[in-house]
């Protein structure tokens, strides 16, 4: 206790006797604060994590995000502000600066009352998160941007529940990571993270994959098989591609979900399932639903909990931190690194395939370099060309005015400008156009056939 009462005494503050014993009383790093964000008392965890910083730095912003003034000033979602505002507790998801160096911190703020009951101190616990890092090399989950780090929220405040989560979010986002992250901050996490491909069951597999099936039950069934859902008792069950499953075999699903109990194909007695529910697509459920692809009962069953997971090119900040992390597993023994250059290249690309695009790209160009800096001679021509095609907004407002779209006209005549203008800038390389425009090379087609567009030449 006796830095604490230094502490104290350089602020000058007299605080009541149990605030020092309360906040010892936390595991996890503790301070308090007072109404103009100045630190009046830490305990040993906060002093352990931040370091020197907590004793020379006077106000939270100043440890926490080395801000000068506080960080609802400088973009970031302060819970302190919120908390004076309200009077009620806060909980947000911050990038933290501590001794180990950045840490995502899931921060939770409580006012603590005088005696007239108006705030007159606030209580801050911040515990780190173990699902994620903003460093490489710690975990296969990283990011650090602000879409990231919101998804990376929900997913810390939903994973300790039992709630049925679903991700969406284009192919390659990185599902299944976030999906087993749920799994590790639950408590199942001792119990196993059963993965199910969904788009890969047929019909007649389905149920004897998902429930199982007992000897004899249909030919070939030569022993009694144990299900995917049996086998993830006590653990999570995650369901990939949800959206794929056959109309005939989501009623199935719903029941299981509904009843919580199955039986195996060819067997009389009814078991008990027991599993967390994680689910993920890549298609529009919604949609679905209103063409009658989807059951309307299913998808509310699986939608208590929507996690929207950001696109590639929606956390270009990120970029470097994901090379980084990926490089080591395409480079082998050799030290490979990704000139700024090349960075700055990749982060003009749209990555329609997203992190698995990534990874693709690193590991060709891990077989294409000769020294140890990958340069963007060493990228697909894609690549190179959705960077030139960037530029700054001069060159882009030039190209636009190129086309002859700078005033108001039809939009299938903008269309049709704009197939003739990129025909013209990428001499007629058709897989490069479908590449760049998220199309299929068959839509493309139709497009130049439509808009009689001479792709002879």
């Amino acid at each position: 206790m006796e830095a604490d009462t230094k502490r104290i005494d350089t602020f000058d503050v007299t605080l009541p006797p149990g605030i020092l014993s309360m906040l010892e009383s936390y595991p996890d790093p503790a301070v308090l604060l007072s109404l103009d964000y100045r630190i009046l008392a830490t305990n040993e965890a906060y002093r352990q994590a931040y370091g020197d910083a907590s004793v020379t730095k006077r106000h939270c912003y100043e440890v926490s995000h080395h801000y000068d003034q506080p960080c609802d000033l400088m973009g970031e979602s302060c819970p302190m502000k919120r908390c004076i505002e309200t009077g009620k507790v806060q909980r947000v998801f911050h990038l933290h600066h501590t001794s180990q160096g950045e840490e995502h911190v899931d921060v939770e703020l409580y006012p603590v009352a005088s005696e007239t009951g108006e705030p007159e101190y606030f209580l801050e616990v911040m515990r780190y998160s173990k699902l994620a890092s903003p460093r490489p090399g710690g975990t296969p989950l990283v990011g650090r941007s602000a879409r990231f780090n919101e998804t990376l929220g929900l997913i810390e405040r939903v994973a300790p529940s039992e709630t049925t989560v679903l991700l969406l979010g284009e192919s390659g986002t990185g599902k299944e990571l976030m999906a087993q992250a749920v799994h590790k901050g639950s408590n199942r996490n001792q119990g196993p993270f059963v993965p199910v491909e969904c788009s890969g069951l047929t019909e007649t597999l389905f149920e004897s994959e998902l429930f199982g099936h007992e000897k004899g039950s249909f030919t070939g069934a030569n022993n009694r098989k144990i299900g995917l859902v049996e086998s993830a008792a006590g653990g999570t069950l995650f369901l990939d591609e949800i959206g794929d499953i056959p109309l005939p075999q989501q009623v199935k699903l719903l029941r299981l979900l509904e009843t919580g109990t199955y039986r195996r194909v060819g067997g009389v007695e009814t078991l008990k399932a027991d599993f967390r529910l994680v689910c993920a697509t890549h298609r529009h459920l919604e949609q679905q639903v209103k063409d009658g692809e989807f059951r309307m009962d299913l998808y509310y069953r699986i939608n208590a909990f929507p996690v929207d997971l950001p696109a590639l090119r929606e956390r270009s900040d990120d970029l470097p931190l994901l090379i980084e992390n990926l490089l080591p597993h395409f480079a082998g023994d050799r030290q490979l690194k990704v000139s700024p250059e090349a960075i700055a290249c990749l982060q003009q690309y749209h990555f329609p395939g997203n992190v698995r695009e990534l990874r693709n790209i690193l590991e060709r160009a891990c077989l294409l370099v000769d020294d140890q800096v990958i340069e963007p001679e060493h990228l697909p021509k894609h690549c190179l060309l959705a960077s030139r095609w960037q530029g700054n907004q001069d060159i882009q407002q030039q190209q636009l005015s190129e086309m002859g779209v700078l005033q108001p006209m039809p939009l299938y005549q903008v269309e049709k400008l704009y197939l003739q203008w990129l025909w013209q800038q990428l001499k007629g390389d058709k897989p490069a156009m479908a590449r760049l425009l998220e199309v299929s090379e068959r839509t493309l087609y139709r497009k130049l056939k439509e808009f009689n567009i001479d792709t002879n030449h």
